[in-house]
C-alpha cells in the first residue's frame, strides 16, 4: 500500500476560494476583515510564519496590520499594544506571534485578547466553548485545519478508534475534543511523555495525529496497515547532503507512506491549513460583527 496524499495545499486553496465570496459579502456591508499581527523579538521562523500569513491576507482582500516590537521590549508594552488593538472598532482578528521572549507570560498575554478577536482560538473563553461542545467559538486553527482536511478527503470519522500524540493547549487537548465531538464521533485516546507504550497505542488505531515535535519519532511499526496519519510537526534536523545543511522533517517517518492509507506532507500538509483557517475565523469574526 502507498498512502494517499492528504494535500493540504490543496484543501486550503479549496477554503480561501469558498471565503471570497463571503469577504465579498462583507465588503458589500461596508466592513473589510482585518486582521492584526503581533511579533515580538528576531525569530527567523516567526517571520516567516507572518509573511505567509500576510500574503494570505493580500490573496484575499483581508486587511492585514502588521506591529513588530524588538525583543528588547517589556511585557507591559506588549499589553499595551493588545489593549489597544481590542479597542480599535474596524478590527476583527488580533493574533500575538508565538513564541514570545522568555522574560513574557504568552499566556497571560493572549488572555488579554477580545475573545471576539481571538482568531488563534487560544482564550480561555474560546477553549472552554470548545471543551462544553461548543463550536460557536473562535476554534484553534491547526486542530480545525486537520478536521477541515480529513472531511475534505472524505475520511470516516464516525466509531474510529484516534490517537493524539501530545497534548498542548495550541494542538493536542483542542485536538482531541474536535475529534470527539458529536458528529465527529470519533473514539480518542491522548497520549504524550508520560503515556506507557504508546506505540503499541498507535499500533492499534485508526486514525494518528502526531503533534509532539519529535523529527520521525513514529515509524512505520507504530501505523497499521490502512490508517489515517497526520503529521502536525514541522522540525529543522541536519542534513548534510543538502546545500544547506537542514532539511524539514515531520514527526512521522516517511516510510509510513508505505502502511498508511492517508498520509499528510511536510511541508504542504497542516501548515497551509493552519494559515487558511486563520483567514476564516478572521472572516468569521467580521461577519459577527456586523449585521446581515
Amino acid at each position: 500500500m502507498v498512502a494517499q496524499r492528504l494535500d493540504g495545499k490543496a484543501c486550503a486553496a479549496k477554503v480561501e476560494e469558498e471565503l471570497l465570496g463571503r469577504i465579498a459579502k462583507c465588503r458589500e456591508m461596508m466592513t473589510q476583515p482585518h486582521l492584526a499581527v503581533v511579533i515580538v523579538g528576531d525569530d527567523p521562523a516567526s517571520h516567516v510564519y507572518v509573511g505567509s500569513k500576510v500574503r494570505a491576507c493580500e490573496r484575499l482582500g483581508i486587511r492585514s496590520t502588521h506591529i513588530e516590537l524588538p525583543v528588547t521590549a517589556t511585557e507591559d508594552e506588549v499589553r499595551k499594544t493588545i489593549e489597544s488593538l481590542n479597542n480599535q472598532e474596524d478590527l476583527h482578528g488580533i493574533l500575538v506571534q508565538s513564541p514570545l521572549p522568555n522574560h513574557m507570560d504568552e499566556e497571560g498575554l493572549t488572555d488579554l485578547i477580545d475573545p471576539s478577536k481571538d482568531v488563534d482560538g487560544f482564550h480561555p473563553q474560546n477553549l472552554g466553548r470548545l471543551v462544553q461542545g461548543r463550536m460557536d467559538g473562535m476554534l484553534p486553527c491547526t486542530p480545525s485545519g486537520v478536521m477541515r482536511m480529513l472531511s475534505w478527503a472524505g475520511i470516516e470519522t464516525e466509531g474510529k478508534t484516534a490517537v493524539v500524540l501530545g497534548r498542548s493547549r495550541i494542538v493536542g487537548m483542542p485536538q482531541s475534543l474536535l475529534l470527539g465531538a458529536k458528529g465527529v464521533d470519533s473514539t480518542v485516546t491522548v497520549a504524550h511523555s508520560r503515556t506507557k507504550d504508546a506505540q503499541s497505542l498507535c499500533a492499534n488505531a485508526d486514525i494518528i495525529i502526531a503533534a509532539v515535535g519529535r523529527p520521525e519519532m513514529v515509524t512505520a511499526d507504530w501505523v497499521k496497515e490502512g490508517a489515517v496519519v497526520v503529521d502536525v510537526g514541522i522540525n529543522r534536523v541536519e542534513d548534510d547532503s543538502r546545500e544547506r545543511g537542514w532539511r524539514l522533517a515531520g514527526d512521522v517517518h516517511p516510510d509510513v507512506g508505505q502502511k498508511a492509507a492517508w498520509l499528510s506532507p511536510v511541508p504542504g500538509g497542516v501548515g497551509p491549513m493552519t494559515i487558511a483557517m486563520l483567514m476564516e475565523n478572521t472572516v468569521r469574526a467580521a461577519e459577527l460583527s456586523i449585521s446581515f
